[in-house]
């Protein structure tokens, strides 16, 4: 039987309720939601949408490095947004990140985020 591993890294925040920073299961690497919270546990609610971009995919380098990942192994991914208007700011830098990599992906406008922040990104990835 595969075994189901956690991740817990401390180069991303720690999880704020009853979750694993992601699951490593049969090589897929599943990155539960990560928000503009800093590894210090900062919330960047004030940050701009850009600001706030960037920071979530830090914490999500972070995490898939732990497990055994990176970007470039990236399959899915799933963002949720608070307003439909960052639509296209967060797709500019999601789109300098990826560069020539394109994972199957979807944007859920939401009414609104924990914290009061602009965005949340989930995703699946590959072990390298």
């Amino acid at each position: 039987m595969p075994t189901i591993q956690p991740i817990l890294t401390t180069n991303a925040p720690a999880p704020g309720g009853h979750y694993s920073q992601a699951i490593v299961h049969n090589g897929t690497v599943y990155v539960a939601g990560q928000l503009a919270i800093d590894k210090d546990g900062k919330k960047h609610s004030d940050a701009s949408v850009e600001a706030q971009t960037e920071m979530v995919f830090q914490n999500i380098e972070a995490i898939l490095q732990a497990a055994g990942s990176d970007l470039g192994h990236v399959l899915s991914v799933t963002i949720f947004i608070s307003k439909i208007e960052y639509w296209g700011k967060i797709n500019d830098i999601y789109s300098r990140i990826f560069g020539d990599h394109k994972p199957a992906r979807a944007i859920v406008p939401v009414p609104e985020l924990h914290f009061g922040l602009a965005l949340e990104v989930q995703l699946i990835a590959a072990v390298k």
